[in-house]
């Protein structure tokens, strides 16, 4: 996916040379003659980074900078000048442009400059993204139910201590959200946070995943590598479905629980860490301990501190709050006017039984955001299990998540290459904000 790049400068020479070389490094390059038709051109489709000439007869490239600056632009600038002094390299650094370059240049100096300031952009928007989900998740554990309140109040007191946490629950409760918060809320938060997740994984997959390996312990093994456990240390490790792992893997386990030490798969020497252990599965543990298909001593060594996250059908009193919050949230990120709930949508929500709970909810609100024509949600926006109409077997028809992350896909990568790998624009065509359709092509598995 090529960035793009818009040149203004008012003389034509100086775009055309400044346009090959940039054109030959790879770049898509739009231009412009002057200050004014550069911004007019960065509303119609906004540039990955701009390179403004400082002297331009209509407005300067300093004008440009500081007009896309007060309405909250934050595209990287570059501007170049033939008359450079320190005063001037001062004056345009402080009103927010990335550097400041002399004529004559050298074209892989300039190539460099424009790496470096695309590769900022691009980690500053992912920290901007990291940072809304880490807000936005904390939402999710609020709630007035008596139940939730309950858990809320066990996972804070849980997090005061080292001792290992078990989360119970069905799927979409909430239980990852739960394991970070008692780590964010504890002594370790400045340490990882690593999540480990057993489902999908061969036995020597997940050994090596869990324990690290040593250098040739088996084929493929071309150095060594540290395990998750290892890279915890100091930290939390988050065994979710623990319930599914293999009895091979429970002794091993087991053994871990009771040292805090193991072997690297290939190795001998005994390695120690300091980990705080939270598991969670939504499997009857007790049950599989009667069964014999869970060690009963590594059921008792993860559950010290049980916590039951509460499914959202036994607690509908929080089923507005979470609504309400879903919905601006998606309204916002999505950049659509969908601010209320119809009274039938209400009902039919409220009837319903979440089998998917909150990670149910969430795509719900979303799916009736993104395809509603309204600024209010009605009972026909809603997926069709909540009119009580009858769903295609699993073996006919996809899972609704699977299809809807599918029909998601699909029109993202079409906008993309409509729009030639442009992501401002792409997010335009699809009446997206462009952080929501970011955001969006990393859920999905976009590059």
């Amino acid at each position: 996916m090529r960035e793009k790049i818009l040149i203004a400068d008012d003389e034509p020479s100086n775009r055309k040379i400044l346009e090959q070389e940039l054109v030959h490094k790879g770049f898509a390059v739009d231009m412009a003659s002057g200050g004014k038709e550069a911004l007019a051109k960065i509303d119609a489709a906004p540039p990955d980074l701009l390179i403004l000439d400082y002297m331009m007869p209509d407005m300067s490239g300093l004008a440009v900078l500081k007009e896309l600056r007060k309405k909250g632009n934050d595209t990287p600038v570059i501007l170049i000048t033939a008359y450079g002094s320190v005063e001037r390299a001062v004056e345009v650094m402080k009103a927010g442009a990335y550097d400041f370059i002399t004529r004559p240049f050298d074209p892989d100096y300039i190539e460099l400059v424009l790496r470096k300031a695309l590769e900022r952009q691009t980690l500053k928007r992912e920290v901007e993204v990291l940072s809304e989900e880490v807000r936005d998740r904390y939402h999710l554990i609020v709630g007035e139910s008596p139940k939730m309140k309950f858990a809320v109040d066990m996972a804070g007191k849980a997090a005061a201590s080292n001792a290992t946490v078990l989360l119970l629950g069905e799927s979409g409760t909430g239980k990852e959200l739960f394991a970070r918060f008692i780590h964010n809320h504890s002594d370790r938060v400045s340490k990882p946070f690593i999540a480990i997740n057993s489902v999908g994984l061969s036995k020597e997959l997940f050994e090596s995943d869990l324990f690290g390996h040593e250098q040739g312990a088996f084929t493929g093994a071309h150095k060594m590598k540290k395990g998750k456990i290892e890279l915890a240390n100091g930290g939390t490790v988050f065994f979710d479905e623990i319930g599914d792992i293999s009895q091979e893997m429970q002794a091993k386990l087991l053994r871990f629980l009771q040292e805090r030490e193991f072997e690297r798969v290939g190795g001998m020497a005994p390695i120690s860490v300091d980990v705080r252990v939270i598991a969670a599965t939504n499997r009857d543990l007790a049950a599989a301990v009667k069964n014999g298909t869970f060690r009963n001593d590594l059921y008792h060594r993860l559950n010290v501190v049980p916590i039951t996250l509460p499914p959202l059908r036994d607690r509908k009193e929080d089923i507005r709050v979470l609504a309400d919050f879903f919905l601006r949230k998606f309204s916002t990120a999505t950049g659509r006017k969908v601010t209320d709930i119809s009274a039938g949508a209400w009902e039919k929500m409220m009837g319903y039984d979440w089998p998917g709970n909150v990670r149910e909810l969430a795509n719900a609100i979303e799916r009736a955001v993104v395809l509603g024509t309204e600024t209010t949600i009605e009972a026909k926006d809603l997926p069709s299990q909540f009119s009580g109409e009858a769903l295609l077997p699993m073996t006919e028809f996809p899972s609704y998540r699977d299809g809807v992350n599918a029909a998601r896909k699909a029109l993202v990568i079409k906008a993309l290459d409509k729009t030639e790998g442009n992501r401002a624009a792409a997010a335009r065509l699809l009446d997206l904000e462009t952080k929501y359709f970011l955001k969006l092509m990393k859920s999905l598995g976009i590059e």
